[in-house]
């Protein structure tokens, strides 16, 4: 359990042995020393839990908590929104955290003065951009910079922050908490950073991105989702529109957003209803009401991905 005021960090874990040790001394170097970790193993067979195991004698002499939690073994979105529903009422900070990162040491003190001035009550959520780098952390590379403002149109079509830099403020908690429930219940989202951009944005919640990158991004074979840069991104983003696998996704997010309706703002419950309606109409139709929702991407060839799908139906 994370007390009053400290940074309960939020980590899933599945056969990450590897990099796993490289991530959990990233924690220790943090500037912010006020946190305690929950790693939810969905069932490794590697030495993961025992590194963990190690890890967890080594900082409870230090004044952190950290223990080992059981996932629900339905892959790794599920497995963040299971640690997500089970967050402590009342904690202050909550981070997201992948295995086989390296966090740079001001990591959560970015991110905790970038959401200090949020009033009270209102559900806020930090993302920053990454250094990419190869799995022997060389070759630093900035992600992609966004232009355009967080904003829920943009939340529907695109992610904006990858999950292990985002950080959320006591309220962004306490929303995410019973919302994951809600979202579990029904198949839960397509990715978990995604959704929570969708639902903090979507409740009337602020997001901030910031440009300045706060996690070294590691690239390996064992990568769910790589570097968003590049051509050959830019190609995979393509073939997921006529794939159909982004629509895929959006059916799945808009499933799972829809569990938590209630939640939004009634402006962005509206709008979600009339997103998830695109699809159904006629390309005349779809021109119209996509226009008029002024949903967007970030970057005018994801801008123009985004167009095309919504006019063949493929969102």
């Amino acid at each position: 359990m994370t007390a009053p005021g400290r940074v309960a960090i939020l980590m899933g874990l599945y056969n990450g042995a590897a990099h796993l040790q490289g991530q959990l001394d990233s924690f220790v170097a943090q500037t912010v020393p006020d946190w305690d970790l929950t790693v939810s193993d969905d069932g490794s067979s590697d030495d993961g839990p025992a590194i963990l195991a190690r890890f967890a004698e080594a900082q409870g002499a230090r004044g952190h908590a950290v223990r080992l939690v059981s996932g629900p073994g339905q892959g790794f979105a599920a497995n963040f929104l299971s640690l997500l529903a089970s967050v402590p009422e009342g904690a202050a900070w909550v981070a997201l955290s992948d295995q086989d990162d390296i966090w740079l040491p001001d990591r959560l003190q970015r991110g905790m003065r970038a959401l200090a001035p949020v009033p009270d009550g209102m559900p806020a959520l930090y993302g920053s951009a990454s250094w990419i780098v190869s799995e022997t952390l060389t070759g630093h590379h900035a992600s992609p910079r966004f232009s355009r403002p967080p904003s829920f149109q943009n939340a529907l079509v695109q992610s904006i922050a990858g999950g292990n830099t985002m950080l959320l403020n006591r309220a962004g908690a306490d929303l995410a908490r019973g919302a994951a429930r809600e979202a579990l219940a029904v198949g839960g989202p397509a990715t978990h950073d995604w959704w929570l951009y969708q639902l903090v944005s979507g409740a009337g919640g602020q997001v901030i991105r910031d440009e300045t990158p706060t996690i070294l991004y590691r690239q390996h074979g064992g990568n769910l989702f790589g570097s968003n840069r590049g051509l050959g991104a830019a190609v995979s983003r393509i073939r997921q529109v006529f794939s159909g696998q982004l629509g895929a996704w959006v059916l799945q997010n808009n499933r799972a957003l829809g569990a938590s309706a209630h939640r939004l703002t009634a402006e962005n419950r509206a709008l979600l209803g009339r997103f998830a309606e695109l699809r159904t109409q006629d390309m005349v139709a779809r021109a119209r009401i996509f226009r008029a929702l002024g949903l967007y991407r970030q970057g005018r060839a994801e801008q123009a991905a985004i167009t095309l799908a919504a006019l063949l139906g493929r969102i």
